[in-house]
């Protein structure tokens, strides 16, 4: 895929207020925004780990964009191959897909739409009405995954 190392580690009160606040909402059956719990296996430990993410729908397909960069939650998706999507009691596996940079320029676009109050911060002053050029500068930043449900 890119070679980027990009990381944006979130503050204190994403930690600890905002994340964990989408997690229990959304572990309870209320998306906010399209947010899942995600669920994808240590690519050391082989444990379970959960994050909160935004699952993006584009022309029917499903993706999950890391508006972070290379953070755990990649770097163990990559490793896994796929995982679960949790939203209250329901969990769905998947397969998942990393996909190319050249690929990526209408889904970062698409994620900017939907989320750009949320997370704009970490796209570097990127946003959903940029040049496509700028759009593909920033893909090797931002890992995208597309997901199939598989059950």
């Amino acid at each position: 895929m890119s070679a980027s190392t990009h990381v944006q580690k979130p503050g204190w009160f994403t930690v600890n207020v905002m994340n964990r606040a989408v997690a229990w909402l959304t572990r309870r059956g209320l998306s906010v925004w399209g947010s899942r719990v995600l669920a994808v296996r240590g690519r050391k430990s082989g444990a379970w780990r959960t994050t909160p993410v935004n699952l993006l729908t584009v022309d029917g397909e499903q993706y999950l964009l890391a508006p972070r960069g290379h953070v755990q939650w990649t770097h163990n998706m990559r490793a896994a191959g796929g995982g679960q999507l949790r939203l209250g009691k329901r969990v769905e596996e998947f397969t998942a897909v990393e996909v190319e940079d050249d690929e990526k320029v209408p889904l970062l676009r698409a994620y900017l739409k939907r989320w750009k109050a949320e997370v704009g911060v970490f796209f570097n002053g990127v946003g959903p009405d940029s040049p496509d050029a700028d759009l593909r500068r920033i893909a090797p930043d931002h890992p995208v995954f597309r997901i199939t449900v598989t059950g």
